[in-house]
């Protein structure tokens, strides 16, 4: 969403699901955002299987961009006429998260959701927008994997779907061919065979793991294409 047509065109399908009745849970990353404000700070970044080194300085960092990129999607659904609500580690935060790996800092996981927040935002017909960022026990902010957050919501509030955008086609076969539809024996053997290798064994795994508690169904959707999120 860093190129400015994709994300006008992902304000577009939010603002018809939302005209239709849909009301859909936002929950962003904001990676190559981060990236660039830590490179234009000197700050090299680190990553430990796909997850990013988040040190004293960085957090402060990743905390600003993503609170502000949280803004700009609000402010965006806004203008289309849509009632938003922001969660992020300032305001209305939702994750109580616990370290997730001393080696890779100020990166959360999960522990506990305000579910009934987001229950009664729904039932307000608004739409939550929320940071993938949380507080521990001590009030310290953690940043979190936003595939991760996105799941643990999913699962806690019982979603009818969970679509995982992305800057990639999905997961593709030995020939590069799209695999439109997959079950969890079919990815082990994937995974097995070095078909799903790096960055997307986690987040297949994350699907596999949302889909098998009471989400009915996982989609990886190519962000790049028009209207991916209405098809």
């Amino acid at each position: 969403l860093v190129d400015q047509n994709l994300f006008n065109n992902f304000i577009n399908d939010i603002s018809i699901l939302y005209k239709l009745g849909i009301i859909p849970l936002i929950i962003h990353g904001g990676g190559k955002r981060i990236s660039q404000r830590l490179k234009e700070c000197n700050i090299q970044s680190n990553f430990i299987n796909g997850l990013r080194v988040t040190d004293n300085k960085s957090i402060t960092i990743v905390e600003d961009v993503l609170i502000n990129f949280n803004k700009e999607i609000t402010d965006a659904l806004l203008k289309n006429s849509c009632d938003i609500k922001n969660f992020t580690s300032k305001k209305n935060n939702i994750h109580i998260v616990y370290q997730e790996n001393e080696k890779l800092g100020f990166v959360g996981f999960p522990k506990e959701i305000n579910q009934s927040i987001l229950k009664k935002t729904i039932k307000e017909k608004k739409i939550p927008v929320i940071a993938p960022l949380g507080l521990d026990e001590n009030k310290n902010v953690f940043n979190i994997n936003a595939d991760t957050a996105a799941g643990a919501i999913a699962k806690k509030i019982s979603a009818r779907r969970l679509i995982m955008m992305s800057d990639v086609e999905g997961v593709l076969d030995n020939n590069n061919k799209l695999i439109s539809e997959i079950n969890s024996k079919k990815i082990e053997d994937l995974i097995k065979e070095k078909i799903i290798i790096g960055g997307m064994i986690p987040k297949i795994r994350n699907c596999l793991d949302v889909a098998n508690n009471g989400v009915k169904g996982v989609v990886i959707i190519d962000g790049r294409k028009n209207h991916s999120i209405l098809f």
